[in-house]
């Protein structure tokens, strides 16, 4: 089933049909951003941090964080012309399905794929697919988020 992609709005659960979905625009995956991201979190990782170790390992080059791409993905999402009126996230399930090497560009659909109300009546959980792909339209990573939302 293909659902509509949303213009750019604020959408709430019920103005949400199962199949809707939200495009992001792309971003790259910069050196820094990796070498940030390092920082942050303490993964100095070979494969993130040099390009003969990711060679080593069989890379072209410099593997980014799968956490950190995730990252960016719920940025993207959070800055997208369509938005969920969103509460929190309840959660993600996530695969990572190919490397996301230094210079890749990345963008995101989300697409709702079941909602539900809460018991208290203000708020609902939808339940969202996302695909990642790169600039050449390759999917790297593939999961779901549960996200609360506001009725």
């Amino acid at each position: 089933m293909r659902g509509r992609s949303l213009p750019a709005g604020d959408y709430g659960f019920g103005d949400l049909r199962i199949a809707d979905r939200v495009e992001t625009e792309s971003e790259t995956i910069t050196a820094a951003r990796v070498d940030a991201f390092a920082d942050l979190t303490g993964d100095r990782f070979a494969i993130h941090m040099s390009d003969e170790a990711a060679q080593f390992a069989g890379f072209r080059g410099r593997v980014a964080h799968g956490l950190l791409v995730l990252s960016m993905i719920d940025g993207l999402k959070n800055r997208a012309p369509a938005q969920f009126r969103a509460i929190a996230s309840l959660g993600w399930d996530w695969s990572f399905s190919r490397p996301v090497l230094v210079d890749d560009s990345v963008r995101a659909v989300f697409s709702v794929q079941s909602k539900r109300a809460t018991s208290d009546g203000r708020r609902g959980i939808l339940s969202l697919g996302v695909e990642v792909s790169n600039q050449r339209g390759e999917m790297v990573q593939l999961g779901r988020n549960k996200l609360m939302v506001w009725r």
